[in-house]
């Protein structure tokens, strides 16, 4: 069972291996949230779309790893591509800094019979079908582990739905060891539907 665990469901998974340290200055990030990140992220990283991520409160180091990955090309997004092209690797780590800083707001999650189905995945996972409990490695508030494992409260569950779909797919593998993609292999999309509107309510 341990061995299971270990196996947690990254869900927007970072390489196991440790980031290096993100200090970043909050308030050079502002003048670049004005004017390109709070148009879909929100100016306090809190979307107002389910489309686009809530970034308020969630661990800088994976931030500024997306943020870089996006620039690389390692994830590709169609929307992130061109606004990340001029930013430096301080303007990464200044809006990691600033996002990370901000106060995520909380959700409630509307579908009971959802909730209730995504509940027992996101703690237990399925053994028969060897899908292992988001909680292991996100926390069973969905806080994550900083550096390691991120933030998963509160994210919209149409923006979870496709992160997870898009693992499935091979349309996202910047999950360093791959992890999520085998994951996502196994679960089936109601079992997605069900994850993603559970962690939509999590506080």
């Amino acid at each position: 069972m341990k061995s299971f665990a270990l196996l947690a469901g990254l869900l927007f998974a970072t390489s196991a291996l440790a980031a290096p340290a993100t200090k970043g200055d909050a308030a050079k990030a502002q003048p670049i949230v004005d004017k390109v990140c709070g148009a879909c992220h929100g100016p306090d990283g809190n979307s107002t779309s389910p489309t686009y991520p809530n970034l308020a409160g969630q661990h800088p180091e994976y931030i500024a790893k997306q943020l870089g990955e996006f620039k690389s090309g390692a994830r590709k997004n169609a929307t992130m591509a061109p606004n990340v092209t001029n930013l430096s690797a301080d303007d990464m780590n200044n809006l990691a800094a600033y996002f990370s800083a901000q106060q995520p707001k909380s959700k409630v999650a509307k579908d009971a019979a959802l909730i209730a189905e995504g509940q027992k995945i996101y703690k237990g996972g399925n053994a028969g079908s060897g899908v292992p409990a988001c909680a292991s490695c996100h926390g069973p508030a969905g806080a994550g582990i900083p550096v390691q494992f991120p933030r998963l409260a509160g994210q919209h569950s149409k923006y979870v739905l496709s992160q997870l779909k898009n693992f499935r797919s091979g349309d996202r593998t910047n999950d360093g060891g791959k992890m999520m993609e085998v994951i996502a292999k196994k679960m089936t999309d109601q079992e997605m539907k069900a994850v993603a509107e559970y962690i939509n309510g999590l506080r």
